[in-house]
C-alpha cells in the first residue's frame, strides 16, 4: 500500500498504517529527516513469496526542501547468522541537485480510447542519482556475415538507483494516485534545484 502526503505527522501515520514494524521504520525515517520539514512522502509495502516463506519489504520515500530520502526495511527468517527472525533497515540521503533523472512509466488499458486524467493501471517510478548504474554489454558485430574478427563489446550504462512498481490491481487506485503525486513533487523539486 502506498501513501503520500505533506506533513511529518502524516508520514508517521502512513508508516503506522502500513503495519510493517512501524516503530523500527518510523525511527529510521525520522532520524534521517532530522529537523527538516517533509514536503512529500510515499510509503510502499511489498509482499513477496520465497519458496515456503512470505517476506515483506517496505520502501519509504521522503522529499524535504533540500534532500530526497530513501528507506528500505526487509524482514528475514532465521538463518545461519541468526537463530531468530530479524529485520534490516537502511536509509540513504541524497541532495536534490544530485538527482539526475525521474522516470515515470505509465501503463494504460485501451490507449485508443484514453481520456486525459484517467488513472493508469500501473506506474513504475525510477529515480537515478548516480549511486548505482547497470551496464548491459553484448558482443559487437559488423555487417559482414563471413567476418570472424573480434569487434569487442558494445553496450549501455543506465542509472538504476531506485525502481518502484505500483499497480491498481495489486496496490489499489489510491497507491497509483499517490505515486503519481510523489513523482510530480520530486520532478518539480529537481527542476527548481536545477534553476538555482
Amino acid at each position: 500500500m502506498a501513501k503520500t502526503g505533506t506533513t511529518t505527522q502524516g508520514l508517521r501515520a502512513a508508516i503506522e498504517r502500513s503495519g510493517y514494524y512501524p516503530a523500527l521504520v518510523a525511527e529510521a525515517v525520522e532520524s534521517a529527516v532530522g529537523g527538516e520539514s517533509v514536503v512529500a512522502y510515499l510509503v510502499n509495502q511489498e509482499t513477496t513469496f520465497d519458496a515456503n516463506e512470505v517476506r515483506r519489504h517496505v520502501t519509504v520515500l521522503v522529499l524535504t526542501p533540500t534532500r530526497f530520502l530513501v528507506s528500505h526495511t526487509d524482514e528475514q527468517g532465521a538463518d545461519d547468522t541468526s537463530p531468530t527472525p530479524y529485520a534490516t533497515t537502511s536509509t540513504e540521503s541524497v541532495k536534490i541537485d544530485r538527482i539526475s533523472s525521474v522516470v515515470l512509466s505509465r501503463v494504460v488499458a485501451n490507449p485508443e480510447s484514453y481520456t486525459p486524467g484517467t488513472l493508469p493501471r500501473e506506474v513504475v517510478l525510477t529515480i537515478g542519482w548516480g549511486a548505482v548504474s547497470r551496464i548491459d554489454l553484448e558482443p559487437a558485430a559488423c555487417g559482414d556475415p563471413n567476418c570472424d574478427a573480434d569487434h569487442g563489446f558494445t553496450g549501455s550504462s543506465t542509472a538504476d538507483d531506485l525502481s518502484l512498481r505500483v499497480s491498481e490491481a495489486g496496490d489499489g487506485p489510491d497507491a497509483v494516485r499517490q505515486t503519481l503525486a510523489f513523482a510530480q513533487a520530486l520532478s518539480e523539486a529537481t527542476t527548481a534545484a536545477a534553476q538555482r
